[in-house]
């Protein structure tokens, strides 16, 4: 099992998924993917040290970074569908919406308390294995601090904007698949609105965890 020490780390690892200071799509475009995770990895980590409300876990700010800064590059409409596998395809538009707004409030507020974490910690992006013309790339990362190296890789596509983040491994889970799990079971107990109303309720949970 996962010791507290080795859980806060890969947590922030996470966390740095959910806070990348991402420049525009045109730059994005230009660049090879391993060089992009890079150079967002680093500026992220910069970003966490130098803002304290978001070291503190301020999930309104985080929420207005993730909205103006990450979603452009984050195909999250296909992580969400990802993570609530078959049941998608029979959501309404109206409940594909409701469950990306709460898949991706339930991300945030499950790492922004990882955050506090995030000290002198760099990241080693690994030699990519992919041709010229790839369009479903994997980067292989290590981020290194106090103990042990922390494993984390990222699914990317290019589309017509450039690439972008699908999925996240983190020490050798990776993300969407563990939520699919959780997600389908509550999909073929309750249905579409039950896993909608689920969300809400963990949401709410984490809020008010975090005030006290």
């Amino acid at each position: 099992m996962m010791n507290r020490r080795l859980f806060s780390q890969s947590a922030a690892a996470v966390a740095s998924l959910v806070l990348m200071s991402l420049p525009v799509a045109s730059m994005a475009a230009e660049e090879a993917p391993d060089a992009m995770i890079k150079r967002l990895s680093n500026e992220v980590l910069e970003t966490i040290r130098n803002d304290a409300s978001i070291k503190s876990g301020d999930v309104d700010k985080i929420m207005v970074l993730v909205d103006r800064l990450l979603m452009p590059h984050v195909n999250f409409r296909r992580m969400t569908a990802a993570a609530v596998g078959p049941g998608w395809r029979k959501a309404t538009p109206e409940q594909q919406k409701r469950l990306q707004d709460e898949f991706k409030v339930l991300l945030v507020r499950t790492y922004s308390g990882a955050l506090s974490q995030v000290t002198n910690q760099t990241v080693d992006v690994k030699p990519m294995r992919a041709a010229a013309g790839d369009k479903d790339v994997l980067v292989r990362t290590e981020v290194r601090g106090k103990g042990d190296p922390v494993q984390v890789d990222y699914r990317l596509e290019k589309d017509g904007s450039g690439w972008k983040i699908y999925n996240l491994n983190v020490l050798g889970v990776w993300i969407v698949d563990t939520y699919r799990t959780q997600f389908g079971q509550e999909v073929n107990a309750k249905g579409i609105d039950g896993l909608i109303e689920s969300l809400v309720a963990r949401n709410k949970a984490n809020a008010a965890g975090n005030t006290k």
